[in-house]
């Protein structure tokens, strides 16, 4: 690790292979946790480029539990954290809104890092019950239309460096690497990143890929849309500027969805959601979350119709449906 940490303070950079070879001797548990500590400095003080990422991507995908839910056309909805905006939980709320519109989804996620409640915080808390037992997540996509792939369970090469993580209370690349490494290898992804730059590099890497992707940025630092302003829409067509008016919707202010200061507070703005009790500014940002994914599998619909189904899934209760389904509510 000395050689590859003074590599790196010289401003050069890894190849694709030497990025994926570290990564997977931090799993083997080649390296200290001091000597961990200095090589995720690194990378928060300089992004990781392409060949880097794509290199410790690699190595969490080899060493990873994979799952096989191929027989169904899954999204993956997920932000990489780390924009320090403690909004409430956007994409986990979004996911179970586009699965009671009908699109089977597999979530990944884990617990927070650089946040209070992570989407598996948030999860447990109601009562879902996390596996990596694959025939039981195939009978949670049936029955419910969605699953929770809890990262710890389907990577273990993470465990060297959760400790870490939660020490340093920062983003770090894993931030970044976490909606790329989903186990089940979904068909299609929609994801939000904390910067313009991040947003860039998974632009060129889901390029290699055959994935039908979405990548959301708002321009005031959000990794989602937060209709507190513009934000950059990246697909495989280009690259979008776009308004909450493109889709139907208001703007919204910064205090309008604060996520609250604990778990329960957090938990409880989640169901009151669901239940057709949120707020119109959460509603709408939901939808708009939600609208995004759905036109990412279904690109031939209209913006405006996916804002629509989004909307139907809570105000007809489906979206509650499905989770009282996966937590036995």
């Amino acid at each position: 690790m000395q050689t590859i940490l003074k590599h790196l303070i010289q401003h050069r950079t890894l190849s694709r292979s030497t990025a994926r070879e570290v990564l997977v001797k931090i799993a083997e548990g080649a390296y200290n946790q001091s000597q961990i500590a200095a090589f995720l400095g690194v990378y928060m003080m300089r992004p990781a480029n392409v060949e880097e990422l794509s290199g410790f991507r690699d190595a969490l995908l080899g060493l990873c539990r994979p799952v096989d839910l191929s027989e169904f056309n899954t999204i993956d909805l997920c932000g990489t954290g780390g924009d320090g905006k403690n909004t409430f939980n956007v994409s986990t709320i979004s996911s179970l809104v586009v699965a009671g519109a009908g699109i089977k989804v597999a979530k990944h996620g884990n617990y927070g890092v650089s946040s209070l409640c992570g989407s598996s915080n948030v999860m447990e808390f109601l009562g879902y019950e996390f596996t990596n037992e694959q025939d039981v997540l195939k009978k949670q996509l049936d029955k419910a239309g969605i699953c929770f792939l809890h990262a710890p369970l389907f990577h273990p090469a993470m465990k060297a460096v959760g400790p870490i993580r939660r020490d340093l209370g920062m983003k770090t690349f894993f931030n970044i690497l976490g909606p790329m490494v989903n186990p089940s290898f979904p068909q299609n992804q929609i994801v939000g990143v904390f910067d313009l730059e991040t947003a860039r590099l998974y632009n060129y890497i889901y390029q290699q890929t055959d994935k039908q992707y979405s990548i959301v940025h708002a321009l005031d630092g959000y990794d989602e849309v937060s209709l507190t302003g513009g934000f950059k829409l990246i697909n495989a067509t280009g690259e979008y500027l776009m308004q909450p008016e493109d889709l139907g919707l208001s703007y919204v202010k910064a205090s309008q969805i604060y996520g609250g200061e604990t778990i329960e507070e957090a938990a409880k703005i989640f169901v009151d959601i669901l239940e057709g009790k949120g707020t119109e500014a959460q509603n709408m940002v939901v939808e708009a979350n939600a609208a995004l994914a759905i036109k990412t599998v279904h690109p031939e619909k209209e913006l405006n119709s996916c804002v629509e189904m989004a909307r139907a899934s809570i105000v007809d209760g489906r979206a509650m449906k499905v989770l009282k389904k996966i937590c036995n509510r």
